[in-house]
């Protein structure tokens, strides 16, 4: 066959209007990322994330109105695996590949910042959850001055935890001496950290700390630490430690007779099955609690209380709720809404949107711009909870002081362990 002027004209203009075509129907569904540690040591912060996914598919089974067009939804999750690296090149990913709108991603600042400074480097919007904002910001070389441009947070920060470690510590007759558990990372270094962290309020309090210095995830010996501790009488234990270290840490100060009267943990407390599987040694530990079934809040998307979003997901799974749930979901709360206001599907303007939010979610209100400490963090609230042997479930989280976020209830007291 002999290719003509003509039949090529035509050949070509087809082509043209097959990739229109494509472009088209491409631009029609929506995709949403999100990246979370779904294996490796902080898979507990994305347990929840699977089923939050699978309520979100319902929620937008019939698609969102975007600048006036209908347009499908795709949520594609991807795992850090608990690695900083992975978290960057999933998030990379995610914007080169799969051509994302707009990017979602919670737990710990080893999934959290890699993935941020991933889409601020790319100019893709995205929103972050479950860091305090200390370690985020900072952690990320943010200035005060200029914040970012493409990367939103919402969470709580070091001195909302202080607050509430503090507030019942006071509670509790003690001798006011503190040792920390800080490793050398992202959370560690800037818990530790002596203008950012714990060191210079609780001085202010007239805390005296006991830091043996930094170590490594995955540390098999405490002794050191034990000793430093038992060496400046130590009567309250904090820091903010992976699960597998805080039950090794436990077990040897059980085994070498150190007996502090609280034991306050970041991170390593926050979920049932951790507290579970250290037996008695966890019941009377104390941690932050961001969020439990009894906050006073309800979801913008689904109308869910607290509760009702705790019950369905213990009804789904047949597990115990835990923390990260309400995060989950705030963010596809935040994000829905962000892209129901956006003008269109362009990065700066799905940023605008992110950027002008005021929505009331089930973790509380949620703006960014003058409320918060920069102009890119929303903070949520925080109280102080206690494990206790439970009725329904093994163990159970009872918030046991409230000062810093009086709206939501306390289930309890205090007890010294």
């Amino acid at each position: 066959m002999t290719l003509n002027r003509r039949t090529f004209v035509q050949a070509t203009a087809a082509l043209a209007t097959a990739a229109a075509t494509s472009r088209a129907l491409a631009a029609d569904t929506l995709k949403i990322g999100y990246v979370s540690p779904q294996t490796g040591p902080l898979a507990p912060f994305g347990e929840a994330d699977k089923w939050v996914i699978e309520q979100m598919k319902a929620a937008f089974k019939d698609g969102l109105i975007i600048g006036g067009k209908k347009v499908d939804v795709q949520i594609v999750l991807k795992d850090s695996q608990s690695n900083p690296n992975r978290a960057g090149e999933v998030a990379n990913d995610l914007i080169l590949k799969d051509k994302v709108a707009l990017v979602l991603t919670a737990g710990t600042p080893e999934t959290a910042n890699p993935v941020s400074d991933a889409c601020e480097l790319n100019e893709v919007p995205c929103i972050s959850s479950v860091v305090p904002w200390q370690p985020w910001f900072f952690g990320r070389k943010g200035d005060p001055a200029k914040g970012f441009s493409y990367t939103y947070h919402l969470f709580w920060g070091l001195e909302d935890v202080i607050a509430n470690f503090t507030n019942g510590w006071k509670s509790v007759a003690t001798n006011k001496k503190v040792g920390g558990l800080f490793p050398n990372d992202g959370d560690g270094n800037a818990w530790g950290d002596k203008e950012l962290g714990f060191p210079k309020p609780l001085a202010g309090m007239g805390y005296s700390l006991t830091d043996p210095g930094r170590f490594q995830n995955g540390t098999q010996d405490f002794s050191a630490q034990i000793a430093a501790f038992k060496r400046d009488g130590v009567e309250i234990v904090t820091g903010v430690v992976i699960p597998p270290d805080a039950k090794t840490f436990l077990t040897q100060a059980r085994q070498q007779g150190f007996k502090p009267k609280v034991i306050t943990l970041g991170k390593a407390l926050l979920f049932p099955g951790a507290i579970e599987a250290l037996g008695e040694l966890g019941y009377g530990l104390t941690t932050e609690v961001w969020w439990t079934p009894s906050h006073p809040f309800s979801s913008s998307l689904t109308r869910q209380s607290a509760k009702a979003l705790a019950e369905a997901y213990e009804a789904g799974t047949k597990k115990q709720w835990t923390q990260p749930i309400g995060f989950a979901h705030a963010l596809f709360e935040v994000a829905a809404d962000a892209l129901r206001r956006t003008r269109s599907l362009k990065a700066s303007d799905v940023r605008d949107a992110v950027a002008a939010t005021k929505l009331d979610t089930v973790v509380g209100p949620v703006k960014w711009g003058g409320a918060g400490p920069m102009k890119n963090v929303s903070k949520t609230p925080l109280v102080l909870g206690q494990w206790v042997k439970g009725t329904k479930n093994k163990v159970e989280l009872v918030v046991v002081n409230n000062e810093a976020a009086p709206s939501v209830p306390t289930g309890g007291a205090l007890k010294p362990i």
